[in-house]
C-alpha cells in the first residue's frame, strides 16, 4: 500500500551528534538492560523479582525494560494487573539468540524483542512495539540512516482518516512533547517511511500495537540512539520458534503470539518446531533429542528457554575405526530420540 512508503515523516528538531549535549553525563546514557556475553547461541539468565502490592506487569515492564506480554507468558497463572504483595515472578532475560547474521541490530516480530549485538561482542535485548496484523512490520534488511532527537511527526492522509471516521481530529503536524507519539528520540532507517522510536503509549511497548514502526520506551531509545552508527544494519525477521546450542546443551525457545494459546496457534507452533528440529538434527547428528521435552516447549511456548537434548558423550575416536559390529554392540541407547 502506497501509505507504507511514507508512513512515517519526520522533522528533526536537532539531529543528534557526537557533540549534542556534551555536559549530559555518560551514565545518562549508559543502557539500562544489561549487556550479556553469549555462550554459543544463548545469552542471559532468568532473574527474579518479589512483587509489592501496588505492582503491575505495565509498571514492572516500564521500569525493569522489559514488555508487557513477555512478563505474562513468563508468569502462568499471576494475575498481570494485580500479582499481589511478595509474589515471586520471573524476569525473562535468559535467551535463545535468532540464528540470522549477529551484527547490529536485530528485530524479532514474533518475540517483540530487539537484539542488539555490540562491536565488543555483547549482546543488549530490548521489548519493542512492532505493526498489528492490519499493519504489519516489514520483513527487510535496512540499515540506520539518522538518529533524531525531539522528532516532530507529520501524520500520513491514511492515518488522519482513521482518526476523521472515528470522529477525531489529527492535526497534520505534531511537534515535540508529550503528544508526540514518536515520543523523544528515533532511529531513521532506510526501510523508506520507518522508525525505531519512542513512544508516548507506554503500554504498547513489546506487543502488537504499531502501523509498522517499532516502539521503544523513553527511557531505553533516549539512551539507545548515542550507541547506534549511521550505517548500523538492521535485520527484521519473524522467528517464533529458536533452537540452539551452548556448550554441549541444545535449547529451544517457543513463542505464542498472544496472551491466550490457542488451539490453532499451538498447531502451527508445533508444525514450525518440527521443522526446525529436524533440519537441527540434519545440521547436528550428535545431538540427542529428548521428544517428551520438546513437547512440553511447545504446550507452554512461554518464551523462556529450555534444554531438550545434548551432545552424545561416546564419539569415535579418532585415531581408530571401529567395525560395524562392535560399533553396534557398543552404541548407547538414545531415549525418545527425535
Amino acid at each position: 500500500m502506497q501509505w507504507k512508503n511514507w508512513l512515517f515523516l519526520v522533522l528533526s528538531m536537532s539531529l543528534l551528534s557526537p557533540y549534542t549535549a556534551a555536559s549530559e553525563q555518560a551514565s545518562d546514557r549508559a543502557p539500562r538492560v544489561p549487556t550479556f556475553i553469549p555462550e554459543g547461541d544463548l545469552a542471559g539468565e532468568l532473574q527474579v523479582l518479589s512483587t509489592v502490592y501496588e505492582d503491575t506487569f505495565a509498571a514492572i515492564g516500564n521500569d525493569l525494560a522489559l514488555g508487557y506480554l513477555e512478563l505474562v507468558k513468563a508468569n502462568p497463572g499471576i494475575d498481570p494487573w494485580l500479582p499481589g504483595d511478595g509474589t515471586m515472578i520471573t524476569l525473562p532475560r535468559m535467551y535463545v539468540l535468532p540464528d540470522v547474521e549477529r551484527e547490529g541490530i536485530v528485530i524479532n516480530l514474533a518475540e517483540y524483542r530487539l537484539y542488539y549485538f555490540t562491536p565488543e561482542g555483547g549482546v543488549q535485548v530490548y521489548p519493542v512495539g512492532v505493526g498489528t496484523e492490519e499493519n504489519p512490520s516489514p520483513l527487510t534488511n535496512a540499515e540506520v540512516t539518522m538518529p533524531l532527537e525531539s522528532p516532530a511527526w507529520y501524520p500520513p492522509a491514511s492515518i488522519r482518516a482513521e482518526y476523521e471516521a472515528s470522529g477525531e481530529y489529527l492535526p497534520k503536524m505534531i511537534p515535540p512533547g508529550p503528544g508526540n507519539p514518536l515520543g523523544t528520540h528515533a532511529l531513521m532507517l532506510s526501510e523508506k517511511g520507518y522508525l525505531i522510536h519512542g513512544t508516548n503509549k507506554q503500554f504498547g511497548v513489546g506487543m502488537a500495537v504499531s502501523h509498522g514502526c517499532f516502539r521503544m520506551y523513553n527511557e531505553d531509545i533516549s539512551r539507545f540512539v548515542y550507541q547506534i552508527k549511521k550505517g548500523t544494519p538492521v535485520q527484521v525477521i519473524r522467528d517464533p520458534v529458536k533452537i540452539g546450542m551452548s556448550g554441549g546443551e541444545v535449547w529451544l525457545e517457543i513463542h505464542r503470539p498472544n496472551e491466550d494459546y490457542s488451539a490453532s496457534d499451538r498447531e502451527r507452533l508445533w508444525q514450525q518446531t518440527l521443522e526446525k528440529v529436524e533440519q537441527f538434527r540434519k545440521q547436528h547428528p550428535e545431538v540427542d533429542l529428548r521428544r517428551r521435552s520438546i513437547e512440553l516447549a511447545v504446550d507452554q511456548a512461554d518464551g523462556i528457554p529450555s534444554m531438550i537434548g545434548e551432545k552424545l558423550t561416546r564419539m569415535a575416536s579418532d585415531d581408530a575405526v571401529e567395525s560395524p559390529e562392535s560399533e553396534t554392540q557398543g552404541a548407547p541407547e538414545q531415549t525418545l530420540y527425535f
